[in-house]
């Protein structure tokens, strides 16, 4: 069971642009032609800031044409936010808020041996992070540059905190990054 960030990123590390979009990741690839499905299929508890789940909200549209339906994951999920939101009917949702450490607990225990995913953002892997939780980043690196946005991963990292493990290129667009993370690092 690991605690993982899967992520993709621009070229100049941001995971969204200042308004929290994610229209810059869909023409780099095909999310069948990456890691994603066999990734999913290892998880079973997923952790979400409320700007990811708000995203997921206002394109539900699209997320109903790819998946079927408007929540697109079967595994328990926890969204991270200091704001009511509103909940999607039939998704197993848990709008929690605070330390990720007796969370992480929790999700441990609904994952039934599986891998958390924290899905975005940036700023909350880095919750995780701080608290020694976060086992590895998969990150996908897309051909892009955006400019500014909200960052990958809003920490300092310094060596040996992450160790690069593996490295593989998906498609013309984009290459992916795993690194395992050494929880045993000194600040």
């Amino acid at each position: 069971m690991k605690t993982q960030f899967y992520t993709a990123t621009s070229l100049d590390g941001f995971i969204a642009t200042e308004d929290d979009s994610l229209e810059w990741l869909f023409s780099l690839g095909e999310l069948s032609e990456s890691s994603y499905p066999e990734f999913i299929a290892d998880v079973g508890a997923l952790a979400m800031g409320s700007s990811t789940y708000e995203w997921l909200l206002r394109h539900a549209d699209k997320v109903i044409e790819e998946v079927g339906s408007a929540w697109p994951y079967t595994q328990p999920t926890w969204v991270f936010s200091t704001r009511k939101l509103p909940a999607i009917e039939s998704a197993d949702i848990r709008f929690v808020s605070g330390d990720v450490r007796p969370i992480h607990y929790d999700m441990c225990k609904a994952a039934s041996g599986k891998n958390i995913w924290i899905v975005g953002g940036g700023d909350l892997a880095g919750q995780f992070y701080d608290a020694g939780l976060l086992d590895e980043l998969i990150v996908q690196v897309g051909s892009v540059t955006l400019g500014k946005g909200k960052p990958l991963f809003p920490r300092r990292a310094l060596s040996p905190a992450l160790r690069l493990t593996e490295v593989r290129q998906m498609g013309a667009s984009m290459v992916e990054l795993r690194y395992q993370v050494n929880n045993s690092r000194v600040e």
